[in-house]
């Protein structure tokens, strides 16, 4: 069985974004040289997410607009976590609901997708390096 694992780092200009990783994965899927396996994409961050959904500026509106009726950045002081002298206690919740990881079958070499599936990060707490975890296994 072979083993493949890659760092993908982004620094968004933004506190919140969204920004498609697919290109990126599945040119890690080559590299990897795995036909037949498994592909987990984490964010390693408590205040980013990866997460699957279809490439739609629509979505993505409704995304943001939801989530912060969810969880408002503002007034920071809502938050207990804020108390540590942290702005960020909105961006810990809003990955909680978007998720940490995602696993993707690899078949014949690619990414096993359904119809309009794209891998996504999703930045809550930007304007900082951060780094997503690539680790691919099988054959």
């Amino acid at each position: 069985m072979k083993s493949y694992r890659k760092e993908l780092w982004f620094n968004t200009p933004s506190r919140v974004a969204f920004i498609n990783i697919t290109p990126q994965i599945e040119e890690a899927v080559r590299e990897s040289g795995v036909k037949e396996g498994l592909c987990l994409v984490n964010a390693m961050h408590i205040t980013a997410s990866v997460f699957i959904n279809d490439d739609e500026p629509g979505l993505h509106q409704d995304y943001r607009d939801w989530l912060e009726e969810l969880a408002p950045h503002e007034p920071t002081s809502r938050y207990r976590h804020n108390r540590t002298g942290e702005d960020n206690g909105d961006a810990h919740l809003k990955r909680q609901i978007m998720g940490r990881e995602v696993v993707v079958a690899i078949t014949d070499g690619r990414l096993d997708f359904g119809p309009w599936e794209q891998i996504f990060y999703g930045e809550f707490d930007g304007r900082r390096p951060k780094r997503v975890l690539v680790k691919i296994i099988g054959e």
